[in-house]
């Protein structure tokens, strides 16, 4: 039986969903105690899972002490109040909810536009003040001015969307877009300088990273267009606050409207705050009954998966593949690992590896094949756990340099993993595999020596000088030692030849001495692939 906690008051459905599996216990905490990473870090080593949202930080101290913790889920897009890097060293999968809360926080942020140039709530609050200051308060219309979305991602595609339906000129600023995928949605692209100089409505779709933190200074908010308008529903450490104040006190942008901050809830003694000309929304953006109820559905059922299944989806520290990709990569995961855990057991060593990709796997994303391939490698040098999320960390830890590489030349098979590690002295440095019939795992090649080998269960791995007598005497040793021959397989080139034998049971050292001591053996080696 799982443990999975539940924190932040999220959607009851999350614990719904979750619980209906029968094999996942829930505790929901929606203590404020608990937020404090100190309290947290006390408790969380009791829970395989944890799901969040915003209010709870999940600290590499957290992370140092969860024993049994597998997956973080942020019911949301943002997972900047969780430590990737100290989860993905420990092998814990971080999961969001993209798209579960996109429709909602990009309605806010246009809602957040009209809100600014027609001056709503000042309007509001002048009413209720007894007032009617119809003058004072003239705004300024949308229809046909310049909106430059600040990242071109889930959100920002809808705003894009949303905002051309309203007869708007869009241009986004966005360095991971192309011109052409822009050009699809009806955006033209420009670089942020010119994004700045041209734009009435500047709105923020970021998340907060080393590069995007303070991107709205004195320095940016002067190259702005006079008179523009900036909405900030992404992150709130995106946005200088001080210089946004001076900017817009002097005159230069109109207006702003913040549904975030750098430190949530913000201090009320900020002068920000009582400025008539920026307006606020104490982050609403996911805050609709639809979107809190579609990402604790989302993220409640990614982690059921993770955990019962081993499905990985959305995770935000491995890459991430639909699950329809998933489903053809899946034969090729298992063969890979195999190829790792063969190589890393035969060499014995660290060494760089190059893997190459041909034939229709390399038209799939092959990067969580690399990973699993270095999870089987890693497993045969170190006893730290390792899982396809930290795989890769490790090798860089270990200074294992890794090279993917794919080849579109003609294969004689339709799918195609070559895996080389330098360095290698005695043992065969090169694996070869493949599908057959999109299930079934070969290994086609050792070395230079074409073979089909079936990489399962416990295996001896023998190289000899091709001389009559190997096989005979090889299974005479084994059957001597009650074990059971499961498979042979035996290539051969010039004057060499590579056995593997799949063996029902381990063999002891002491066959495996006898074995090395018959004619012409060259090396014996037993590996386990479970």
């Amino acid at each position: 039986m799982y443990r999975v906690m539940i924190r932040d008051n999220m959607s009851p459905v999350a614990k719904d969903i979750l619980e209906a599996t029968g094999r996942i216990e829930v505790v929901v905490d929606n203590d404020k105690t608990t937020s404090n990473p100190e309290a947290l870090a006390k408790v969380i080593g009791e829970f395989d899972g944890l799901a969040v949202r915003s209010g709870t930080r999940v600290t590499a101290h957290v992370i140092e002490n969860a024993g049994r913790l597998k997956v973080v889920g942020r019911a949301g897009i943002g997972v900047d109040n969780i430590d990737q890097a100290a989860a993905t060293k420990k092998g814990i999968v971080v999961m969001n909810a993209p798209g579960g809360n996109t429709v909602t926080t990009a309605e806010h942020a246009l809602s957040m536009m009209f809100a600014l140039a027609r001056n709503i709530p000042q309007a509001t609050a002048s009413l209720r003040e007894g007032k009617w200051e119809k003058k004072r308060l003239i705004g300024v219309e949308i229809t046909g001015k310049v909106l430059g979305i600040v990242g071109l991602g889930h959100i920002g595609r809808v705003v894009a969307e949303r905002a051309l339906g309203l007869k708007m000129k869009v241009i986004a600023a966005d360095p991971f877009v192309s011109p052409e995928a822009a050009v699809k949605m009806g955006v033209h692209l420009v670089d942020l300088d010119q994004l700045l100089a041209q734009s009435d409505f500047i709105t923020l779709h970021v998340p907060r990273l080393k590069e995007t933190e303070n991107l709205i200074n004195a320095d940016t908010l002067a190259r702005m267009k006079p008179g523009a308008r900036l909405i900030n529903c992404s992150r709130g450490e995106v946005v200088n606050l001080d210089d946004l104040y001076a900017a817009v006190s002097g005159g230069h942008i109109a207006g702003a409207a913040l549904d975030v901050f750098p430190k949530e809830p913000p201090d009320p003694s900020l002068p920000i705050l009582s400025h008539p000309n920026i307006i606020f929304t104490p982050h609403l953006g996911a805050s609709t009954g639809e979107a809190q109820v579609n990402v604790a559905r989302m993220i409640a059922q990614q982690m059921a998966a993770y955990l019962l299944d081993g499905v990985i989806t959305n995770a935000v520290n491995f890459p991430s593949v639909s699950m329809e990709e998933m489903a053809r990569l899946r034969p090729h995961l298992n063969l890979a690992e195999k190829m790792g855990a063969l190589i890393g057991q035969l060499v014995g060593a660290v060494h760089d590896v190059t893997v190459t990709y041909s034939g229709e796997i390399s038209r799939l994303s092959t990067r969580p094949v690399t990973h699993a391939l270095l999870k089987g490698l890693l497993g045969a040098y170190t006893d730290t756990p390792i899982n396809y999320v930290n795989a890769r960390a490790i090798a860089l830890d270990k200074g294992i340099r890794v090279r993917e590489t794919t080849d579109q030349s003609q294969e004689d098979f339709s799918s195609l993993i070559k895996l080389k590690v330098d360095g290698a002295q005695d043992a065969p440095n090169e694996i070869w595999g493949t599908i057959y019939e999109n299930k079934y795992p070969r290994l086609i090649r050792m070395g230079d020596v074409y073979l089909d080998a079936i990489p399962d269960g416990s295996m001896i791995v023998i190289q000899n000088i091709d001389e009559p007598g190997v096989i005979g005497h090889v299974g005479t040793t084994l059957g001597r030692h009650n074990v059971n021959i499961g498979r042979f397989q035996l290539g051969r080139r010039d004057d060499r030849a590579v056995c593997l034998v799949n063996i029902d049971s381990p063999a002891d050292e002491e066959t495996l001495a006898e074995i090395k001591s018959l004619p012409v053996i060259l090396s014996v080696k037993q590996v386990h692939l479970g």
